[in-house]
């Protein structure tokens, strides 16, 4: 693997892109967090509803559910507002936001209440998937913070960090946390989500081009995780 600096960022192979995070970006939600990586910029906010849907009234636990959308124009061109009900893309991106973010709450443990994770898209530029993961912990570790102080649900309600990052293939090389172009011109995508103990949550990949092998997907895991420890990290401090 090499240190190359032919990334259009010039950033190296194995290196995210600035992260930050603004928490209390809005003021009213329970939690909120503006999660920026390079370009890319997800506002999370998450609601604390005293209810549970239908189907878990009377079990005694929790519940947590996510909305992904991207704002108009988010991207270069403009895109148009998911009038008529979530695309296939946005259901599917809400559905990995939801069953990544439930890995970090111990849902029996919450009470009958459910946890609304809303990641909308203010600007576009790669990773908005992982970045939403990402910030929507944060986001989440706040919310249930202010409930742990109100004494409404126990310190260990929220679990360890949980992060995601993509990672691609540009030929042979392999590349961390690809942005918008790098994506576009990748041979191999692939998108990791794990625990901070480095447990993996999901792993989605996709050969563009020409498959890829078993020493390829072991590096590209290897590098995620080594990216995703970084993440964790910085999470961490933002919620110091």
């Amino acid at each position: 693997m090499t240190n190359s600096l032919d990334r259009i960022d010039e950033r190296k192979y194995d290196e995210l892109r600035p992260v930050k995070f603004t928490t209390g970006y809005v003021i009213f939600p329970e939690g909120s967090v503006l999660v920026e990586m390079g370009r890319t910029r997800v506002l999370c906010n998450v609601t604390v509803e005293e209810r549970v849907p239908e189907w878990m009234a009377g079990k005694g636990a929790g519940w947590l559910t996510a909305e992904y959308a991207m704002l108009p124009r988010s991207t270069q061109k403009r895109t148009p507002r998911e009038t008529s009900g979530p695309r296939g893309r946005t259901q599917e991106i809400k559905r990995l936001i939801g069953r990544s973010l439930r890995v970090a709450v111990d849902l029996n443990r919450l009470g009958e209440r459910t946890l609304l994770v809303d990641c909308d898209v203010l600007q576009a530029d790669g990773g908005t998937r992982t970045a939403s993961i990402t910030g929507g912990y944060v986001a989440v570790a706040l919310a249930i913070r202010k409930l742990v102080e109100a004494g409404r649900v126990p310190e260990d309600v929220l679990k360890p960090p949980v992060a995601a990052v993509s990672v691609g293939r540009i030929g042979p090389q392999t590349y961390l946390d690809l942005c918008y172009e790098e994506d576009h011109r990748a041979d191999v995508d692939l998108n990791v989500i794990m625990t901070a103990e480095g447990k993996f949550i999901e792993v989605q990949g996709t050969a563009e081009g020409e498959p890829f092998d078993r020493g390829a997907l072991d590096q590209m895991i290897d590098l995620a995780a080594e990216g995703i420890e970084r993440l964790v990290d910085l999470q961490r401090k933002a919620l110091a």
